[in-house]
Parts: structure tokens; sequence; C-alpha cells
């Protein structure tokens, strides 16, 4: 008798979950828009938090990120050189030129939302402008490949695809950071399989309808290299070049690529 090898998905959601999954994102997408609305020079990035917190609760969410690992703010907010995992502080006090990634994260009725987005402080320099913009592109050039029957690393590929093609449209290189990626999502906020920013296709679980990924690149102006300081948590660039961060909760769908955490008009 012969027993065929079981294939490996991406994780996948009824319909019914996925809407449910889209509840979450919204509060999150409210949240995201609050704070960058708030976010203006002399304001702490302890405020930022509060601002998203309140957003949260108040549509009956909780912050996922809260406490999760002692981490102690609702938001990562990273600034400059900070790529991710920056912790909001009272002293940390925005002023006109930064450049400033949020990432938040809810779970309402136990699924999870996650996403990220970087945006400048008043005015900022070209430079910085086209880095957030690059990372976009990446991010967006990851969801188009979030159909099914492609592999997780064909996300990857496009991400590191698009990347380049920001390149050739901005005359310049951008340093993909390295180690840190996207992840499963849904039950909890962090869920295998890792997806990385960059690779070769073809390899990996496969995706199928119902599947969810959150995608989210990291460029910098420099090197792709990071630490993380004495917090712990923050990471920043070994170079001090700036880096912007963006990602959105995404499922596979009959229909194309279903963003879960979209952001109100």
């Amino acid at each position: 008798m012969a027993f065929g090898r079981k294939r490996k998905v991406v994780p996948f959601r009824s319909a019914g979950e996925l809407d449910a999954m889209a509840a979450a994102g919204a509060i999150v997408g409210a949240a995201l828009v609050a704070v960058r609305d708030a976010a203006k020079p002399g304001v702490s990035t302890l405020e930022l938090d509060r601002v998203a917190e309140a957003v949260i609760r108040d549509a009956g969410a909780v912050p996922s990120f809260l406490g999760y690992h002692g981490f102690t703010g609702s938001i990562c907010s990273s600034v400059n050189d900070r790529v991710v995992h920056g912790i909001p502080s009272a002293r940390d006090v925005l002023a006109a030129g930064d450049i400033i990634s949020i990432d938040c994260g809810a779970v309402l009725d136990g699924w999870h939302g996650d996403s990220a987005w970087t945006f400048g402080i008043g005015e900022i320099i070209e430079a910085d402008a086209l880095l957030s913009e690059a990372t976009r592109l990446s991010m967006e050039a990851g969801i188009a490949a979030m159909l099914p029957g492609n592999r997780l690393t064909d996300i990857s590929h496009a991400i590191e695809t698009g990347t380049h093609d920001a390149e050739k449209l901005h005359g310049r290189k951008y340093g993909i950071v390295d180690g840190y990626g996207g992840h499963g999502i849904g039950r909890e906020m962090h869920m295998e399989p890792f997806l990385a920013n960059e690779g070769a296709p073809g390899k990996g679980p496969e995706l199928v309808i119902g599947s969810t990924l959150a995608i989210e690149p990291m460029l910098t102006l420099g090197t792709y290299e990071t630490e993380i300081l004495d917090d712990d948590w923050t990471v920043v660039t070994t170079d001090g070049s700036r880096a912007a961060h963006w990602e959105h909760t995404v499922a596979v769908t009959e229909d194309g690529p279903r963003i879960l955490t979209l952001r109100p008009e």
C-alpha cells in the first residue's frame, strides 16, 4: 500500500474567520491613522502610544503588543535609524525632519491584526521620502504574490524584486534588513512560517485559499546589518542610516489578495 506525502501549506482560515481578522485589522488601521494625525514636532512617542491604545480599547479590542514578552507599549515607534521594535518613551520627542515607523497590533474576539507604516514629521528630505516609498512598493509586490498555488518564497522573491525595481526607479541602492521579516498570523500574533524579505522563489509551504501572512519589508538607506540596543528591543542600523518599515496582514482569496488591515480614508 502506498502512502502519499502530505503537502505542507501556509495555515488558512475560513471566510468567516477572515472577516473576523479584518475587523481586528480595521481597528489597527484606525489606530495608525490616529497616530499619524497626532505625530507632530514636540510630541513624544509615548503620547502617540496613548493615542493608539485609546483607539484600540474604545473599539473593544486589546493592544497585541502591550505586555508581549514584557514589551511596554501598544505600538512600536522607531525613529530615523531605528528599524523596528522601538519602545515608546516620554524622552523620545519628535522633531521636524524625522521619519518614524509605527507598528501596531490589536486582538478582537481572539483574532489578530498587525500593520505598520513609515511617514515623515513635517518636511522631510527626498531620500527619506523615497525610502518609505520603496518599502511600500516592496510590500505591495509581496502582496501581489499572495496567490493560490504560489509557494512561501515566491512572496520573498517578489519583495526582493520589488526592492530592486524601486532601486531602478529611484536611481539608488537600498539595504534589505537581514534577519527580520513577516510571519503567519491568526489566533496568535506571530505564527509559523517565517517570511523572509528576499530569496529564491519556489520553496516552502504552498499558499491556499484562506492562507494568511503579515508581509513586512524593512529597508535602509545604507547597510542591511542591524544591532539591538541595551533595552533588548530596539533594532537600529549599524551605520546610522535611516530605515523604513511597511506591513499589512494579507489573506489569499479566490478573488486575489485581500488586505485585512485596511486604513480609513
